[in-house]
């Protein structure tokens, strides 16, 4: 694999990683939900994230149901 393939798969490692952290975040402060609460719970992170609103890092908005429509 080509160094650029190697960051790619790093980086989608890094993605699930924390995807995987934040789940475990969601069941520890929700204790009582059902695991399709906290798959729900997760989507809404994942979709509303409290600082990343308007995404990761600063720059020009994009609507990206628009470019890559």
């Amino acid at each position: 694999m080509d160094r650029m393939g190697q960051a790619f798969c790093a980086t989608l490692d890094l993605f699930q990683t924390g995807v995987d952290v934040m789940r475990q975040n969601l069941r520890r402060r929700h204790r009582d939900a059902t695991e399709q609460e906290i798959e729900h719970l997760l989507g809404r992170w994942m979709r509303e994230r409290p600082g990343a609103e308007a995404g990761d890092c600063p720059g020009r908005r994009i609507d990206v149901n628009a470019r890559f429509a």
